[in-house]
């Protein structure tokens, strides 16, 4: 795949390093919408995987073996954190200090039912994309990843704007904005979306 079809003018997509770029394993892909189809297939086996075990979402070793299971069939990186800069998420130095505190965070909020169930997995999900840990791939983990603390506090999974995908362009815009109300600590359209 050219640079130029990973760099793309989508503004849905984190735009990837050169260095990252180059790990690609599909020789095959040519343009955005089979990368798209490939990370989709993998994802779906990772949705299968999850199904079947029982570990805690406030490990990071999860988050890890998590992303890998969903990216590692397209990326040589997944699973790995980032090393690169982005204009989104914290400096990739600070990562693993990061992931630490929101995991003993949320470990702390679960122990002490700081927030209702769906509101704890939303402010999970919200604060780990903003982290930005991975190279690619932080909304889709983050939402895995807040389906996955919401069941282990029995709830529901999310439907993540899943029940109006009449206008798919507004489905991203809604949760674009409901995560920007979230930045400013206004969690509930974002917890709305989540169930919508």
């Amino acid at each position: 795949m050219t640079d130029a079809l990973l760099d793309g003018d989508d503004d849905a997509n984190t735009p990837l390093a050169h260095e990252e770029r180059q790990q690609l394993r599909l020789s095959y892909i040519t343009t955005r919408g089979e990368l798209n189809e490939a990370e989709q297939a993998n994802i779906a086996q990772a949705m299968r995987w999850l199904r079947g075990i029982k570990r805690e979402v406030v490990d990071e070793d999860f988050h890890c073996e998590l992303h890998r299971r969903m990216f590692s069939e397209v990326w040589r990186w997944a699973g790995d954190y980032r090393t690169t800069e982005r204009n989104i998420g914290v400096a990739a130095h600070l990562i693993p200090m990061e992931m630490r505190q929101l995991l003993g965070d949320v470990r702390f909020q679960i122990d002490h039912n700081s927030f209702p169930p769906d509101e704890l997995a939303v402010r999970f999900s919200h604060r780990l994309v903003a982290i930005h840990p991975f190279p690619n791939g932080n909304g889709r983990h983050s939402r895995m990843a807040g389906d996955r603390l919401a069941m282990q506090l029995g709830q529901r999974a999310f439907t993540w704007g899943r029940n109006s995908l009449v206008d798919p362009g507004a489905t991203r815009t809604a949760y674009v904005r409901a995560l920007q109300a979230a930045d400013n600590h206004d969690y509930e359209s974002l917890i709305e979306f989540a169930r919508s």
